[in-house]
Parts: C-alpha cells; sequence; structure tokens
C-alpha cells in the first residue's frame, strides 16, 4: 500500500461522508429552503472528492477524462438546478418565514414578470 492508495481512500471516504451528511439534512432540515442547502452544498462537494479519489486511482486510464467532465457538468448545474427550486418554493410560498433573517426575493418575486421591474 503506497502513498497514492491512502490519498485516494481518504477522499472517498470523505466524500462518501459528506455525501451521507447531505442525505441525512434532506430527511432532517424542516423546509424545501434548507433541504435545497443540503442537497445541494454538501453533496456537490462529496461528489468531486469521490471523483479526484478515483482519478487519482485511475491515472493514466482515458476515463479519467469522463470524471473530470462528470465534475464540470456537476459544478456547472447544481448551482442553477438549486436556485430554480429555491425561486420555485418561495413563490410557491413553500418556505418557513421564521427561519428566514432577511427577505431578500420579496420584491423580486412580487413583480408579475419575475425580472424585478413593475
Amino acid at each position: 500500500m503506497n502513498v497514492l492508495d491512502i490519498v485516494t481512500a481518504v477522499l472517498i471516504l470523505a466524500g462518501s461522508a459528506l455525501a451521507l451528511t447531505a442525505a441525512i439534512g434532506v430527511v432532517r432540515f424542516p423546509d424545501t429552503l434548507t433541504r435545497m442547502h443540503a442537497a445541494s452544498k454538501p453533496q456537490v462537494l462529496g461528489l468531486l472528492l469521490v471523483l479526484v479519489g478515483a482519478a487519482i486511482r485511475l491515472s493514466g486510464n482515458i476515463d479519467v477524462g469522463m470524471l473530470i467532465l462528470t465534475g464540470l457538468f456537476t459544478v456547472i448545474t447544481a448551482p442553477v438546478v438549486a436556485n430554480r427550486v429555491g425561486q420555485l418554493a418561495y413563490r410557491e410560498q413553500n418556505v418557513r418565514d421564521d427561519l428566514l433573517t432577511k427577505d431578500e426575493m420579496y420584491e423580486f418575486a412580487k413583480s408579475e414578470d419575475g425580472n424585478g421591474q413593475d
């Protein structure tokens, strides 16, 4: 067992632990916005750690390119999906107002066309 095997194991275990905490957060959190946060932030970081661990293990293999593409698409799409889900949950009033510290979406959501202009 060499150093790269240990680094790979640590990265994959850390990524798996983050994915587990994300899954627990989705089940345990009370409303859509907090569930969305739990589903997007640690899940993406966990997946990236697992992909880096797999890329280290597969170094020199052509499949590393596919792992890089998977990581890039995840990083690109996860924030967009989280933003859209958050906006939809807010517009449908599926959030707990007592958990919001500052309501930055109020002016945006009350406009008819959705771009912040009346």
